[in-house]
């Protein structure tokens, strides 16, 4: 994707690291898998699985001072530099999608945690292996770019619309959270009477922040290039609940979508008619 160079004024960016835990592509791939089946998949929160790192590794989750030299930080890698102008472009994109609604008082920038190894965030201690994630909390998307090459194996490409999507979903999460759509379904799940029911409004909200990531690509359709949604398509695919379990999904465990749906939700996404992912949201 031809996105245009990252812009600090647009941005913002910091970049943390853990204490003893491991720098960015120290992880092995086993762990990776692992912990992002329990995230991705099963539905276990992330920050109960981080605390259980945590006791396993004796109090090392104690992150270092942030880093927020945003030029140092965007330029340190290419993940990073990707990473800085797909957050450009998603502020310029969804700010003007506010604005056209009449919402633009509304609209708050997140802020892009580049951490390396573990994190101490608002909403708990953070680690490496379980992917990417938001915490709505302090409003920010929290991502150690050592997943972005396990997300390359997993779905047999490593090109950056991939990567592009994957921010772009955590992107959604934080759209959810300034609309109030997040804290609703939040609401609706402490209502449910079983944890398929749970489930079933997470799936909603997850395929939800697909379709925005779709809206965000479909808006820039004139900087996507030749092969670019068939990496997303193939990145959302390789993350669906049937594709991690090999089928084995149930109620209890299902949290993301299957392949298909998770796919389908990029797809009416790319329409560019954020509208059209209301459709996903079963709390109104």
């Amino acid at each position: 994707m031809r996105l245009n160079p990252f812009n600090t004024g647009d941005i913002k960016v910091r970049s943390s690291s853990g204490g003893g835990v491991g720098k960015a592509g120290g992880i092995g791939c086993g762990t990776i898998i692992i912990a992002a089946l329990g995230y991705f998949v099963f539905g276990l929160d992330p920050f109960q699985t981080a605390a259980t790192v945590e006791s396993v590794q004796q109090g090392t989750q104690t992150s270092g001072p942030a880093n927020t030299n945003e030029q140092e930080i965007c330029t340190s890698s290419q993940y990073a530099r990707e990473a800085c102008d797909g957050l450009t472009s998603l502020n310029r994109t969804w700010a003007r999608v506010f604005e056209e609604q009449g919402l633009g008082d509304r609209f708050q920038q997140p802020t892009l945690d580049l951490y390396s190894g573990a994190v101490r965030t608002a909403c708990g201690s953070g680690n490496s292996s379980m992917g990417p994630f938001y915490c709505p909390g302090d409003q920010t998307i929290y991502i150690d770019t050592s997943f972005y090459d396990q997300l390359a194996r997993m779905a047999g490409n490593s090109g950056d619309f991939a990567r592009y999507y994957v921010l772009a979903h955590e992107y959604g999460h934080h759209i959810q959270t300034i609309t109030g759509i997040s804290g609703q379904i939040r609401s609706a799940q402490q209502r449910a009477t079983s944890r398929g029911q749970a489930n079933q409004l997470q799936v909603r909200m997850e395929l939800q922040a697909d379709c925005y990531a779709g809206v965000w690509a479909g808006k820039n359709r004139n900087l996507i290039e030749p092969g670019d949604i068939e990496e997303g398509m193939e990145a959302a695919a390789a993350i669906g609940d049937d594709r991690l379990t090999q089928g084995r999904v149930s109620a209890e465990n299902f949290t993301h979508g299957t392949s298909a749906q998770r796919s389908q939700a990029l797809r009416t996404g790319l329409r560019g008619d954020d509208k059209a992912c209301d459709e996903y949201t079963i709390v109104r």
